[in-house]
């Protein structure tokens, strides 16, 4: 089939439009192809999304970098000359940035590691010190009435002259110092061996001591002894907590054993009144117990007025009385408590175990930046070849 002249002009002229317009989608296949390869996204890092979500956001506020824009071919540089010199810079400072940054991350994780290995060391040491050295908690408990204590005197060869009750501190005159007078004191006498040496024997009067401290209670006693026969003369005595103890003890001799054995002993001379104020202080330790007794003691002259014959014979005297109505008690109580240091180790593991995840990100985040400018050069590289 022949055509016109002119159905051929047409003719030519559409499969020239056609050819155009192949070769035009051809041309935008290829950019598009050539765009993908040059991208700086990577799926083969999808692992480390965790960490780059963690990094990336110091970066997140900083402008995208624009792409090179190319040359004419007679050499000249398209009117974008500013962006494209300013593109280089702003990648180095980017860079310098995610350094600086990075040093600073690792600077505050060793800060952390630190500190939380000080207060671990600083907790346990703490902890220690006070299981090993408790404090002392002093009370004062009030009572109305003490239990009757024991009052063990070791006259040896003094004589007991008189024993008497009295209230309000009211002591009468004594009417015939150095012979014998009634009184009202219950009194026991024990003999026994002494608990630092077995062929030792002892020879002890205990009498019952006062309970009423409101009333101000208090034992009076009287003792004589001949002191020509010795150069030094002096009455021992010895306090425990309750005379009740000895009258109810099977064997009394191995009760004063054993109270002589944790007592402490004091003396009063002759000569003078000696007045005894007492207080009781009870101790309570890890394990066990034990009741002391403090006292404080006043000395006053004593007026001989018998005859100068009957002087030979020595006078001791001797009031024991309560000092106050008040009972101290010492605890030993141990201020460190387990649990609270418990709780202070956790928060330091839970700091450490922070820490630890912080630098594990950091790694992470320090390899990746790597492998990416590692990439970034080979692409360059391959660019230029």
């Amino acid at each position: 089939m022949t055509l016109s002249p002119q159905r051929q002009k047409h003719v030519g002229f559409f499969r020239r439009v056609f050819e155009q317009r192949a070769a035009l989608n051809f041309f935008k296949k290829r950019m598009n192809r050539t765009y993908q390869e040059f991208s700086d996204d990577d799926g083969d890092e999808d692992a480390d999304g965790q960490s780059e979500r963690f990094f990336d956001d110091t970066t997140e506020g900083m402008e995208p970098e624009e792409p090179e824009e190319p040359e004419e071919p007679g050499g000249h540089v398209l009117p974008d000359e500013d962006a494209q010199s300013s593109t280089p810079s702003r990648r180095v400072s980017k860079s310098c940035v995610k350094n600086v940054f990075m040093v600073v991350l690792i600077l505050v994780y060793l800060m952390l590691t630190a500190v939380a290995m000080f207060l671990a060391y600083q907790t346990i040491s703490d902890f220690l010190v006070k299981v090993n050295q408790p404090v002392m908690s002093v009370t004062y408990k009030e009572v109305d009435s003490f239990s009757a204590p024991g009052i063990a005197l070791f006259p040896g060869k003094a004589l007991l002259l008189s024993c008497s009750r009295h209230y309000h501190d009211f002591i009468p005159p004594l009417l015939e110092p150095g012979k014998p007078q009634p009184g009202d004191c219950d009194i026991i006498h024990v003999a026994y061996s002494g608990p630092f040496s077995n062929h030792t024997q002892k020879r002890a009067v205990v009498v019952r001591g006062p309970t009423d401290v409101r009333s101000r209670e208090l034992v009076f006693m009287q003792f004589s002894h001949n002191e020509t026969e010795e150069d030094f003369s002096a009455i021992t005595y010895m306090l425990f907590s309750k005379f009740s103890d000895l009258m109810d003890s099977v064997n009394q001799s191995s009760f004063m054993r054993e109270c002589e054995r944790n007592s402490s002993m004091w003396t009063f001379t002759g000569g003078f009144r000696t007045w005894v104020k007492m207080s009781l202080v009870k101790t309570s330790g890890k394990s066990s117990e034990s009741v002391e007794f403090r006292q404080e003691s006043t000395v006053v002259k004593f007026n001989d007025k018998r005859p100068e014959a009957e002087r030979t014979n020595e006078l001791f005297f001797a009031v024991f009385e309560w000092r106050d109505p008040f009972i101290q008690e010492i605890r030993l109580i141990v201020t460190a408590s387990p649990w609270s240091a418990m709780a202070i180790l956790c928060g330091v593991f839970m700091a450490l175990f922070k820490a630890a995840n912080f630098a594990k990100l950091t790694i992470q985040w320090i390899v990746k930046m790597r492998k990416r400018h590692r990439r970034n050069k080979l692409r360059e590289l391959d660019q230029i070849g």
